[in-house]
C-alpha cells in the first residue's frame, strides 16, 4: 500500500459511523458563459456495496487486517457522507443492495486538481461512481480504496438530515423516495416485500400453478361485495369498472383447461381507507381445479409458513409486542359460534336482517349497524365489529352463513353454510377461500339475488354476469379459489401497523395548498 492509505487505515475517521465533524462543501455557481454540469450517459458498474463488503471482508479473512486485494473494482451510488479530512475523502455510497465505505488519497491521484474538485465539489445527495481495489481497515470496516471518481450527478435538494431521518408521516408517503434514503426500517420493508412475492411465486410455480392476467377493466363489478370505481372507454363507448376481484376470469381459465391458475395484481375498491384498508391493493388469488377448501387451507398454511420462514429466517413475528409463531398449530372456529360467544346471536336461527336488526337493538350493540341494507352486510359488519379485533394469532374460521359469498359452494350437510374459509391474525383478514359453485342454475339463481340487492339499496353486492354463467353452462370442474392479501400480509411480517407502510406509493389526500 502506499504511505497515504496506510495511514487512512489507522484511522478513526474510516471506521466510526459518528456525524461528520465538517459540512461538506457546496459546489460554487458555474462562471458566466461557462457550461452546466452535464450527467454522462452511463457508468460500468462492477460490483454492487454489499458484494464489495463481502469481497473486501472476505480478502481480510485470509490476511493480516488491512490488506487490500488486486482486482479493481468500480462502484456507484448515492453519497450519503462525505468527509474532507486534509489528503484524505471519506464518504458511504448507497446502492440498491446497501451502504459501503469509500476512502480517497490525494497521493493516488495523479491529477492533484481532480482531487481538489471531488473535495469541494461533492454534495450529499450526489451520486458518484468510484474505481479502486477493496481493503478492510483496522477497525474491520471493509472498504473501497479509489483510484479514480466520476460525479455522475448532482443532487440540487438537500437529503433529509441522515442522523434525524425523515420522521413526518405524511412527508414519508408523500415523498417515498427521500423515506427510503433516509429510514433504513422503510427500505427494509420494501425489499422483505418484494423478497415475499417472489417466495409465493416461486412456491406457486413448483406445484404446478400457471401465472396468468386477467383484464382490470370489467363490464360488471364482480367477485367480492365491495362499491367499484367506474370509467367509460371511448374507443369502445362503453362503461367500464376496475376490478375489485379478478376469481371469475380466473374461473373461467379453469374451465379452459388451465386446471391450476393464479394471479398477482392489483384490485380496486371504492371504500374506506384506515389501518387495513386500502383502495387500490394487491392480492394474490390462485384456483386449482379438484381442490375443496380443506385442501387450500393447508395449501395456504404451508405457503405462509415456508415464506416467511425463507424470508426472514424465521416464523415467529412481533405484533404489538406479542411474539406470534405462524408455525404454530392454526386453531379452527366456527363463525356463527364466535358470533353468538361474542353478541348473544344465533345466526342459525336469526335468518332474516329485520329479525338481526332487532336483535342487536335488543342487546344494545352499535345501533349503527342498523344501516345496513342487507342480511349479508349486516352480518358481516356484526362480525367485524365484534369478533375479529379478539384474534391475534392466525386462525381459521369455518362455515360462514350461506348468504355472505354468493359465489361460494353451500355445505353439503347443512346448506345454510358455506364451504368456505378465512385467516385471521391480529384482526385482519389476511386470506379468504371457499369451495366454488359450479351449478349454473344455482349461480345464476343467487346473482339475480344480488342485483335485486343492488336495487334495494345495497352498493356493494354483485353484478350479473352472462358471460361468466355461459362459461359454466360449458361445464367447470370442482375446484377451490383462495385470495391473500399481499400488503397484510407484508405489514404483519415486517411490523408495519398500517399498510401505507408497506405500498411503496399510497394515494393521499391532496397536499394542502396543492394546484
Amino acid at each position: 500500500m502506499g504511505s497515504g492509505r496506510s495511514e487512512a487505515v489507522t484511522s478513526a475517521a474510516v471506521s466510526d459511523h459518528r456525524p461528520p465533524t465538517e459540512t461538506a462543501p457546496t459546489e460554487t455557481p458555474a462562471a458566466e458563459g461557462q457550461a452546466a454540469f452535464a450527467p454522462p450517459g452511463r457508468y460500468d458498474v462492477t460490483i454492487t456495496a454489499a458484494a464489495a463488503r463481502e469481497s473486501a471482508l472476505a480478502a481480510g479473512a485470509q490476511h493480516d487486517a488491512a490488506v487490500e486485494t488486486d482486482e479493481r473494482v468500480r462502484l456507484a451510488g448515492r453519497v450519503m457522507l462525505w468527509r474532507h479530512m486534509g489528503k484524505r475523502l471519506f464518504g458511504q455510497l448507497l446502492d440498491r443492495s446497501g451502504t459501503v465505505q469509500v476512502a480517497l488519497f490525494r497521493d493516488d491521484f495523479a491529477d492533484p486538481e481532480e482531487y481538489r474538485r471531488l473535495a469541494k465539489g461533492v454534495r450529499l445527495g450526489d451520486f458518484l461512481g468510484v474505481e479502486g481495489v477493496l481493503f478492510v481497515t483496522d477497525k474491520g470496516e471493509p472498504t473501497l480504496g479509489g483510484l479514480d471518481a466520476t460525479v455522475l450527478n448532482r443532487a440540487h435538494e438537500p437529503l433529509p438530515d441522515k442522523h434525524a431521518g425523515l420522521v413526518d408521516t405524511d412527508l414519508r408517503y408523500r415523498k417515498r423516495y427521500l423515506d427510503l434514503l433516509a429510514n433504513p426500517d422503510s427500505r427494509q420493508r420494501f425489499l422483505v416485500r418484494s423478497a415475499l412475492i417472489s417466495g409465493i411465486r416461486r412456491w406457486l410455480d413448483d406445484r404446478e400453478f400457471i401465472e396468468v392476467e386477467t383484464p382490470m377493466l370489467q363490464a360488471a363489478a364482480s367477485g367480492a361485495a365491495a362499491t367499484p370505481f367506474s370509467t367509460h372507454h371511448d374507443a369502445l363507448d362503453r362503461d367500464f369498472y376496475l376490478r375489485i376481484s379478478p376469481e371469475t376470469y380466473l374461473k373461467r381459465a379453469v374451465a379452459g383447461g388451465l386446471d391450476r391458475v393464479y394471479e398477482l395484481g392489483r384490485n380496486f375498491r371504492n371504500e374506506g381507507i384506515d389501518s387495513s384498508h386500502l383502495q387500490e391493493f394487491t392480492m394474490l388469488e390462485w384456483y386449482a381445479a379438484y381442490w375443496d377448501y380443506r385442501d387450500n387451507m393447508v395449501a395456504v398454511r404451508e405457503l405462509i409458513v415456508d415464506v416467511l420462514g425463507t424470508v426472514l429466517g424465521t416464523t415467529v413475528v412481533d405484533i404489538d409486542g406479542q411474539q406470534v409463531d405462524f408455525a404454530a398449530q392454526w386453531p379452527e372456529y366456527d363463525y356463527r359460534t364466535l358470533v353468538a360467544e361474542h353478541t348473544g346471536i344465533d345466526l342459525s336461527e336469526v335468518r332474516t336482517v329485520e329479525a338481526l336488526k332487532a336483535a342487536i337493538s335488543e342487546r344494545g350493540i352499535a345501533e349503527d349497524l342498523a344501516e345496513a341494507p342487507s342480511y349479508a352486510s349486516l352480518v358481516d359488519l356484526l362480525y367485524k365489529r365484534t369478533v375479529r379485533p379478539s384474534l391475534v394469532a392466525p386462525c381459521y374460521l369455518v362455515h360462514h352463513p350461506a348468504e355472505l359469498v354468493p359465489l361460494a359452494r353451500r355445505n353439503d350437510d347443512d346448506p345454510t353454510v358455506l364451504d368456505m374459509f378465512q385467516v385471521v391474525v391480529n384482526g385482519w383478514e389476511i386470506v379468504k377461500a371457499y369451495s366454488e359453485l359450479v351449478d349454473p342454475v344455482e349461480q345464476e339463481e343467487r346473482l339475480l339475488e344480488q342485483v335485486r340487492l343492488r336495487e334495494a339499496g345495497d352498493d356493494e353486492t354483485m353484478m350479473m354476469e352472462d358471460d361468466f354463467i355461459e362459461a359454466m353452462r360449458h361445464g367447470m370442474p370442482p375446484m377451490s379459489g383462495l385470495g391473500l392479501g399481499i400488503d397484510r400480509l407484508v405489514a404483519l411480517a415486517t411490523g408495519a401497523t398500517t399498510l401505507r407502510d408497506v405500498v411503496l406509493f399510497p394515494q393521499l389526500r391532496q397536499a394542502p395548498g396543492a394546484s
